[in-house]
């Protein structure tokens, strides 16, 4: 079993913690929560510090903050119904774009790889997908594919696929027809009982981790047409299938994981108040892959853990946030 140490609770926020981000290089953290602000926190010596507090981009709760991969841009996703984007060509973190058109709560948003793609998506039951040009942003889809309110949006880790999550019970993958410039749903990933809240890419982008309100964690692998296990498909679309279920670990909703681009490791964040690691076993069949947890850590927040991500340049530094107002910085040792 491997160890989780907790280095450091940060306690600066107001309210719950809704969500925490590193910058892609792993040098800072930002946090947003119940008390509207965006907390970018950096190191100091040995110790993690505020750097920043951003405020007033927000009249209500902030849901979920993404740094974009070049590092110069936040985005943040409100109960206000909006999405603001921040940039830092002052030297200093400024809301510069307000991103207006969902009808109720944004609760997920996420950049797409090449900076050129901003998806978001809401209580509403849709998702946006809005296109970036010289910091102007335009909406170039609304996909209502989606029966129920939209949880989680996840662009693929190398291409511009869409991933989304929801209280219908399933995932989704987006994509956009180069006929028609038209994003369409290619597969609808069913066989969660409950809510999905969340999901994680793996490094390829070739599988996806899923968790939900039916306290499993599903594995889901992308089957291309012509494969080695000769599945065919209508219109040689691939297909996903899930090919592991991890049950019997949580006692509650699973709200978040996040899938290790560097060690492999997932991560979960429970409402029974733990985070567990779970490792893939060496040398089995990539057809039923098998997940063993190697860490659980108790009360790890005093309240529900909202949000678990994985540092992408340190491995083994993990940063979490709760119910109970905290974020904190973990080391995950075998």
């Amino acid at each position: 079993m491997g160890v989780l140490e907790l280095k450091q609770g940060l306690s600066r926020h107001r309210g719950r913690v809704w969500s925490v981000c590193w910058h892609p290089k792993g040098t800072n953290l930002a946090s947003c929560g119940e008390d509207k602000t965006i907390i970018i926190w950096g190191p100091e010596g040995p110790n993690w510090v505020t750097k920043m507090i951003l405020t007033e981009g927000h009249s209500r709760t902030i849901r979920e903050l993404t740094w974009s991969h070049c590092g110069n841009y936040i985005a943040s996703a409100s109960f206000d119904a909006t999405t603001a984007v921040w940039d830092k060509k002052s030297g200093q973190f400024e809301c510069n774009a307000t991103l207006e058109g969902h009808e109720n709560e944004v609760k997920s948003v996420s950049w797409s790889v090449s900076g050129q793609l901003l998806a978001t998506c809401s209580r509403d039951k849709s998702v946006w997908v809005w296109e970036v040009n010289d910091d102007e942003y335009e909406c170039a889809a609304v996909i209502n594919a989606h029966l129920q309110d939209v949880k989680k949006v996840r662009w693929h880790p190398h291409e511009e696929v869409l991933a989304s999550a929801s209280y219908d019970n399933t995932a989704r993958i987006f994509k956009e027809d180069a006929a028609d410039n038209d994003w369409t749903c290619v597969a609808t990933l069913s066989s969660h009982t409950s809510t999905v809240w969340s999901l994680s890419w793996d490094k390829s982008g070739g599988r996806i981790a899923t968790c939900s309100d039916d306290k499993t964690v599903k594995i889901w692998r992308e089957y291309k047409p012509g494969n080695e296990t000769g599945i065919t498909t209508p219109n040689n679309e691939p297909v996903w299938k899930c090919v592991c279920t991890l049950s019997g670990y949580h006692t509650r909703t699973i709200y978040d994981i996040d899938w290790c681009k560097t060690t492999g490791l997932l991560v979960t964040a429970c409402g029974d108040d733990v985070i567990r690691v779970f490792k893939e076993d060496d040398d089995c069949d990539p057809h039923q892959p098998n997940f063993t947890m190697v860490c659980s850590m108790d009360s790890a927040h005093a309240q529900d853990v909202n949000c678990v991500q994985w540092n992408p340049a340190v491995p083994g530094q993990l940063a979490s946030a709760g119910d109970d107002g905290l974020v904190k910085i973990w080391l995950y040792n075998e």
